[in-house]
């Protein structure tokens, strides 16, 4: 059996992706007007009208960037049981300011510059501590479809990484400068 999209079912996926309902008729070869009237359920379409509709939504779904068009590969990590002066050295070395924590390939944490100057402020010697010690939680996690509206939402949440995972494995890392260029092309 096939599937035919309601009114509604259109126009939650033509906002979803961002798409005005102009830009939709011009992909489709429409008039707005007819796009707007299929969306409010006023006009029951041709089955070839919606054809076109439907195929005008997909070409936008797959112009639409997602996590894997923007992530960093491959991701630097620390393990749990490395010193932090060992983590620090990695993200000098790397110049980055945030890693994810693993153990035994396992994503457990995460530790960044502003954590460990949190410790330092507060006169701790925390170069020889074992990561895991003073990692905080893991940042969020996303497939490589994630779209990246998702993405930026999670950042601009709080998390300050974002990691891609794909069958258990992290493949990649967003960051704040990643998402940035991004939206600069």
């Amino acid at each position: 059996m096939f599937y035919i999209p309601s009114p509604e079912d259109l126009k939650r996926a033509r906002r979803r992706l961002g798409v005005t309902q102009e830009e939709l008729a011009r992909m489709a070869g429409v008039c707005q007007s007819l796009i707007a009237r299929i969306e409010s359920g006023s006009v029951d379409p041709r089955l070839s009208t919606l054809k076109k509709i439907v195929n005008a939504l997909s070409e936008f779904e797959k112009d639409k960037v997602c996590a894997k068009d923007i992530m960093f590969s491959p991701v630097i990590s620390v393990s749990a049981n490395e010193t932090v002066r060992k983590a620090i050295s990695l993200m000098e070395k790397n110049s980055i300011s945030q890693l994810p924590v693993v153990d035994r390939g396992r994503l457990v944490g995460s530790v960044s510059e502003g954590t460990i100057m949190k410790y330092l402020s507060e006169g701790e010697a925390v170069f020889d501590k074992v990561v895991k010690e003073i990692m905080e939680e893991s940042f969020p996690t996303v497939n490589p479809s994630t779209s990246v509206d998702v993405v930026r939402h999670l950042i601009i949440s709080g998390n300050p990484a974002v990691l891609v995972m794909d069958k258990g494995e992290i493949v990649g890392i967003i960051t704040k400068i990643d998402l940035i260029s991004a939206y600069k092309k």
